[in-house]
């Protein structure tokens, strides 16, 4: 049996791109090498969000890291088409999008049978680790959690934005929408059309939605901080900026913090 599922093709899911087309050892080659922008992305945002992390909580760091494993998990899952891989790969989505909910979850949305964020993490840790046995048993249990975690936090981010008045911060709102519209897009059409673009001779719509939703992270995650940064740490005068040049207002959004202690605001 785990012979079985370590199999190579041994996944039910089999994506548009032509199997073993460009490697005997690899799957779907662009769509397991698409998974490189992760292992770009990721230490960038760690290095360009270091600053607010470290005044809110170095926690947060942990995202950005895991996102390293979900490229990792996904161009296995792609190399091997196996069910192991299938498992790695949503299972790590599920996982960063638990962290980012422990960290990230506006308090002022708690149940209000939660007192403190310790206490609503715990929880979000218990329904985590449930989803994931749980998975092992029944794997579309994953997708449910996913959809659930995923949905919930659009929402509360629909419930912020409202209220936002920043211009930079609607922008970049607007960026990260059109980027996953644009994002999921390419996995819908990749899934569901794949005999249209098989006759156009163009399987790679997936390998692009890898490189779309890993930009569509970097700009959701830092709005989402962004909000968060105005609600906990709100002396630090959190703003918006973008790398490498902030006038191009096109590259990777950062937080600035105009001051770094409790002190230096009180004064």
């Amino acid at each position: 049996y785990m012979a079985d599922i370590f199999a190579y093709e041994s996944s039910d899911i089999d994506w548009c791109e032509d199997n073993y087309r460009h490697s005997e050892h690899v799957v779907e080659y662009f769509n397991t090498m698409s998974n490189f922008f992760f292992f770009i992305i990721s230490p960038i945002m760690l290095y360009l969000l270091h600053p607010y992390a470290k005044e809110r909580n170095l926690a947060i760091h942990l995202v950005w890291v895991m996102m390293i494993f979900v490229g990792l998990f996904s161009a296995y899952f792609h190399m091997t088409l196996s069910f192991v891989g299938q498992m790695l790969d949503e299972l790590s989505i599920l996982w960063v999008l638990a962290v980012g909910y422990m960290v990230w979850f506006p308090r002022k949305h708690f149940p209000s049978f939660i007192k403190d964020r310790s206490t609503f993490s715990k929880l979000v840790l218990l329904i985590t680790v449930v989803a994931t046995v749980s998975s092992f048993v029944k794997p579309t249990a994953n997708a449910y959690a996913l959809n659930c975690f995923g949905l919930h936090f659009l929402y509360i981010l629909a419930v912020e934005m409202r209220r936002c008045t920043d211009q930079k911060a609607l922008r970049l709102a607007k960026q990260s929408m059109a980027l996953w519209v644009l994002a999921i897009s390419c996995w819908l059409s990749d899934r569901f059309s794949c005999s249209f673009w098989q006759k156009m001779n163009f399987c790679y719509l997936h390998s692009i939605w890898h490189i779309l939703i890993a930009v569509t992270a970097a700009h959701s995650s830092t709005l989402i901080a962004y909000i968060d940064a105005n609600s906990e740490i709100p002396y630090s005068l959190p703003g918006l900026q973008y790398w490498p040049c902030d006038k191009w207002a096109v590259g990777f959004p950062y937080i600035v913090l105009k001051t770094t202690s409790k002190l230096q605001k009180r004064c």
